[in-house]
């Protein structure tokens, strides 16, 4: 968790980069802190990974600076890969290194890494041990991207799409896994498309479209912002016209699904829903109120930023 006091891990100050004529990253600042877990969230093309890649070391920035711990990621510090490992959304190995193999070689990078053998089972790698890279599967390849980031006990962790390809449950222990390591001080840079996942990780979150930050907070304030902020959905007991409650003071929104209407708007229109229910002889089943999320606030702010 965040701290007044805890020291800034990552401080990105006016990060810019183009590719020939086309800019990718106009202006980009954030701060990242000591212990913390930080999200960058963004639609597909918004600069998300270039950002990630700069702050590794493994892109020239085009302009403003980058600090990981005092470090520079462009002077090629030696000691900035004691501090930092990194888990990109696309890497390959050697097609006949194994597991095992590629842990033990990793570890030897570092004085002072993890037990292969405990890492391996901490991502549920041990039955892959003496299994060559070309022959694992897309989510055990995945499982030993981060393993391989994390054996060199990092002060910091940069993982890109981390649990991509993982089956849910393989996905909910990586995120246990993660939140131990934020326990024992690790602060870690997640880039992810699933919201959920942000949402249970990420003490704050940064929305990047078209290089630029549009949003940055807590997962809660963010969706807090969002100005629809309930979900009200239920099944009638006979056939409604959606019209009849679209025209309700303060709702927002009306739409069907299967055999459920779910109504969006401030908790206000609750009441008014019902009585107009009432009204027109029709009863609610199986009721379900829920208030708006990250992911509510992320389509809002991606489309705000779409409009013209």
């Amino acid at each position: 968790m965040t701290s007044d006091t805890a020291e800034q891990a990552i401080t990105v100050e006016h990060l810019q980069k183009s590719y020939h004529d086309r800019r990718v990253l106009s202006d980009v600042s954030f701060d990242v802190v000591e212990g913390e877990i930080f999200g960058l969230l963004g639609p597909n093309g918004a600069g998300k990974t270039t950002i990630v890649e700069c702050i590794g070391g493994l892109r020239r920035r085009g302009g403003g600076s980058i600090s990981v711990f005092g470090r520079d990621p462009a002077d090629d510090d030696p000691e900035l890969r004691d501090v930092l490992g990194i888990q990109l959304q696309e890497s390959a190995l050697p097609d006949k290194l194994t597991v095992g193999e590629a842990l033990t070689l990793y570890a030897s990078f570092y004085p002072d890494p993890q037990s292969p053998d405990v890492v391996m089972e901490r991502l549920g790698l041990g039955p892959q041990r003496d299994t060559g890279f070309a022959k694992l599967s897309g989510g055990q390849k995945q499982r030993l991207s981060v393993a391989l980031a994390l054996i060199g006990r990092p002060r910091v962790a940069i993982l890109d799409e981390l649990t991509t390809g993982l089956d849910p449950q393989a996905r909910r222990e990586v995120w246990s896994m993660l939140e131990e390591l934020r326990a024992d001080g690790v602060t870690l840079l997640l880039v992810s498309h699933f919201m959920e996942e942000a949402q249970r990780l990420c003490d704050r979150v940064a929305i990047i479209d078209g290089g630029r930050v549009v949003a940055l907070d807590s997962p809660g304030a963010l969706a807090a912002g969002v100005d629809t902020l309930h979900r009200l959905s239920f099944r009638p007991t006979r056939p409604l016209d959606p019209a009849v409650l679209q025209q309700l003071p303060g709702v927002g929104d009306v739409y069907t699904s299967d055999d459920r209407i779910t109504v969006t708007g401030p908790d206000a229109m609750f009441e008014e829903v019902f009585v107009s229910l009432r009204a027109c002889g029709v009863g609610a089943q199986r009721v379900r109120v829920e208030s708006a999320d990250l992911e509510d606030a992320f389509v809002e702010l991606i489309n705000r930023e779409e409009q013209p």
